[in-house]
Order: structure tokens, then sequence, then C-alpha cells
């Protein structure tokens, strides 16, 4: 199915859901599937987000932007995920239990606002992975549209950099309970400085990244093509000082590079299937 044909389809499918409230990040995928669904539904569409220790300030504040740029009713909603049983001790369907915690909220604001459904941002990419996250999903009956169309990742950045969203070339983020190895504990301290080093990092112009925490140790990664420029004398000095500061007792960077969901390859080292690929 060619491209404008998934778009089409797309567009008659939210406009058969009649209103929407829409699970929004500020991501690419969910800005396109915001800015549709208000094409296509106009009013009749709410972007809510949750607002929690995990979820980085910097995407809350790009979020509400977005929302007022594009005039969006834009509900925000604090969530206290370590609240949630069992997410704090980091097992490996932490993701599931955090999802499900967050599209219940999602599904009683979107009651409470009159919408008939909650609609998430997931594209056809995400069926190659092992998710809990889409199990919360379906056992919820949330709505994910960009898969009902067909929509792959690179045709959503495709569509909308033809719409005019600036975040048709944003990198892929992810929450920041995805920094943590498995069966570390989660505290609202050790996300504050997975978040100030990852805000260090971009601050510093490595816009593809992740700083992954076992123990103290930071072990960061960034695009190969980076490497020279992060290995600079005065680059790599600001960078290990700085996080030595936020409370990290080593700063070591990953020769493989940034890739999405390395801390799943010690359970599939191990025989288990990927937690969550999206991380």
């Amino acid at each position: 199915m060619e491209i404008k044909q998934k778009q089409a389809r797309l567009k008659q499918y939210l406009e058969e859901l009649g209103s929407v409230a829409v699970a929004f990040s500020g991501g690419v995928d969910s800005a396109f599937l915001l800015k549709t669904a208000q094409d296509v539904l106009g009013s009749r569409v709410v972007a809510v987000t949750a607002s929690s220790c995990v979820f980085p300030r910097r995407e809350l504040d790009e979020a509400g932007q977005f929302c007022a740029r594009h005039g969006i009713r834009h509900i925000i909603r604090e969530t206290d995920c370590l609240g949630i049983e069992g997410f704090a001790e980091n097992p490996p369907n932490r993701c599931y239990l955090c999802k499900r915690g967050i599209m219940e909220m999602m599904l009683e604001t979107a009651k409470e606002q009159g919408a008939a459904c909650v609609i998430e941002g997931s594209n056809t990419d995400d069926d190659a992975d092992y998710r809990p996250g889409h199990r919360a999903v379906a056992e919820l009956g949330i709505k994910s549209p960009l898969r009902e169309a067909g929509l792959s990742k690179q045709e959503i950045r495709m569509l909308a950099g033809r719409m005019g969203l600036a975040e048709w070339d944003k990198p892929s983020s992810a929450c920041l309970a995805s920094r943590f190895a498995y069966g570390e504990k989660i505290t609202a301290g050790r996300l504050a400085m997975a978040e100030q080093a990852e805000q260090l990092l971009l601050d510093m112009g490595f816009t593809q990244m992740r700083v992954r925490m076992h123990g103290t140790m930071a072990r960061i990664e960034v695009l190969p093509q980076d490497f020279a420029r992060f290995l600079d004398e005065a680059v790599r000095e600001r960078i290990y000082r700085t996080l030595r500061g936020y409370g990290f007792s080593y700063v070591s960077l990953d020769l493989q590079g940034y890739r999405t969901g390395s801390m799943n390859e010690a359970l599939q080292a191990h025989g288990g299937p990927a937690a969550d690929g999206k991380n």
C-alpha cells in the first residue's frame, strides 16, 4: 500500500472514532497522530500527557509548546509511577506495569472530557519487538491508529515533514526508567541523575544518545560518528567532571554506540525475551 493510501486510511479510521483523547508524549509519532486527529476531528480532540519523574522535563515542556502552537486542548496529569506496585523494583515487565497505570489514567481522563476513546502512537516497526507495554494497551482497549493504517516510523517522519511539523526529525526518546539495568531499584534521585546527565549531553550537541546506569556507573551511548568529538580532551573532561558532580562514581563510553534496547541484551543473553525494544 502506498503512503498516500495509508494516510487516507488513517484519516478515515480517526473519523470513524468520532472523538479522541490522544496519549501525547511530544515525540514524532504522537505529534503526527495528534495533528492528524485535529485536522480530521477539529475540537473533538484532546491531548493528554502524563507528567512523572520518568518523563524528562524538556519533553513535557515541548509537548506543551506543540499544543499551544497548534491550538490543541492539552491536559497534563501528574502520575506517580514510583507508586505503582512493583515498578520501583524494576522487573523485566516494568514497562507493562507502568503503561497499564498510565493508560488507566488516560481512560479516566477521556471519560471526563467526553472523548469516545484513547488513542496512542505505536507504529508497525514496534511490532518487531516484544513489548509488555503493548499488552497493557491491548488489554485496556486503547486504539493504535498508526498501526491500523500500516504506517512505519520512516513513513511517519516523511508525512510529518510534509505537514511542516518541526518534530519530523526529532530523535527517538523513551522514559527514564529504561536507563536502569533490570533488577536495580529505581528512585527519584537516580532518575534525576540520568535526566541531568542526558541534558548535559544534549546541551553539548549529542542529540541521539543514552546514559545507562549500572549502579553508580554511567555507560554512555552516542552515535559512532560522534566518538571523535566525545573523546576530545576538553569535551571528555567536561562530561566526566560534571557527571561525577551528579553522583556517578565511574563514567564510561559504550564502544558499540547508541542503540535502542541495550538494557535488554542481558535478558536475551540468558534466553529471555526483549522486555521493551523502544528504550
